[in-house]
């Protein structure tokens, strides 16, 4: 019998990229994945493949799911602060804690192997941003529209550490920066606000040879971690003969925004009329992440494939192509 790979969130912008990794990742005659989403729609059964549609805040919508031979979970679902135009913290505890905790439940009475969960770098947000060990403690604002998500992601850690002394369920978790997937829906929602994020407008301003800044020097860094590095980390997880732990998502190779605008306009200008790139050291460059993935590499063989270039040029056929469109536009 095949071992069934369930994966949480596969209508999601990075989830449904993950779900078309996996797809190609693992053989097909040793595994199958399985979608599932909070939405209705025939987007993968059209491509032959199984769709549940789960509310995971409803313990008897998870009975619809297999109940055989389910290896793996990776449970990315959940209401993050980027998409909550109106803050409702309940929303949180609900698809976090409530949704965590079925998950949970459904993984124990199928026998899962292995839980793969997704962890908010916020919960470490208070560190200095130099390079990020995954074992560090929680150090993060009790203040903030993030705050109440990080303390219910918290928890769900919490539980899972309890499931895994009780009943040996073995958990992964992996601890976020931003994941760079292209999305032909552009917008997120800080503090509330419906706002364009920064690399689109960079990128249509490339487009459109106007100009673009850089503030400060050129060297404030962070790590740039391409949607299929992130998904190429989880699937080699669910191979791993190892009982699980926490893992940094990140490449080990710090871009710095000098690098990123460069390389914007080297794939998006038009070759006879490049943006002209400002310098603007009266403004401050700030924000990113670096993350250790060294344990990461030692347990899964994890090495990142995708670049700046690479990531932007990625971004250049997706932009072409809108694979999710009919996901994220609907």
């Amino acid at each position: 019998m095949k071992k069934r790979i369930l994966i949480f969130g596969a209508t999601g912008n990075v989830g449904s990229y993950l779900f078309k990794y996996a797809t190609e990742y693992f053989d097909k005659s040793e595994y199958e994945i399985i979608a599932s989403g909070r939405r209705k729609t025939d987007f993968f059964s059209k491509r032959g493949y199984e769709y549940y549609s789960v509310d995971l805040t409803k313990q008897e919508e998870l009975a619809q799911l297999p109940s055989e031979n389910v290896y793996a979970v990776m449970l990315l679902a959940s209401e993050i602060p980027s998409y909550m135009a109106d803050y409702d913290a309940k929303k949180y505890l609900d698809s976090i804690v409530i949704g965590g905790y079925n998950v949970l439940e459904y993984c124990r009475k199928n026998h899962v192997d292995r839980l793969l969960y997704t962890q908010t770098v916020f919960d470490i947000s208070l560190y200095p941003h130099e390079l990020l060990s995954p074992d560090l403690k929680p150090n993060f604002s009790y203040t903030g529209d993030h705050a109440m998500y990080v303390i219910a992601k918290n928890t769900m850690l919490e539980m899972m550490e309890h499931y895994w002394q009780e009943y040996g369920l073995k958990k992964f978790v992996f601890r976020l920066p931003t994941i760079y997937s292209y999305s032909p829906y552009p917008y997120y929602f800080p503090k509330g606000i419906k706002t364009k994020r920064p690399v689109y407008t960079m990128i249509e301003k490339a487009m459109n040879s106007e100009p673009l800044e850089i503030y400060g020097d050129g060297t404030y860094a962070k790590d740039m971690v391409h949607v299929y590095d992130f998904s190429q980390e989880l699937c080699k997880a669910v191979e791993a003969k190892v009982n699980g732990g926490i893992y940094n998502i990140g490449t080990g190779v710090p871009v710095t925004i000098e690098e990123q605008i460069h390389t914007i306009v080297e794939v998006f200008s038009p070759k006879n009329k490049p943006s002209e790139i400002i310098y603007r050291k009266d403004k401050t460059c700030g924000g990113g992440f670096l993350m250790d993935i060294s344990n990461a590499k030692k347990d899964f063989g994890y090495e990142p494939q995708y670049d700046c270039r690479a990531l932007f040029e990625d971004y250049k056929k997706e932009m072409e192509i809108k694979r999710f469109a009919e996901l994220r536009l609907k």
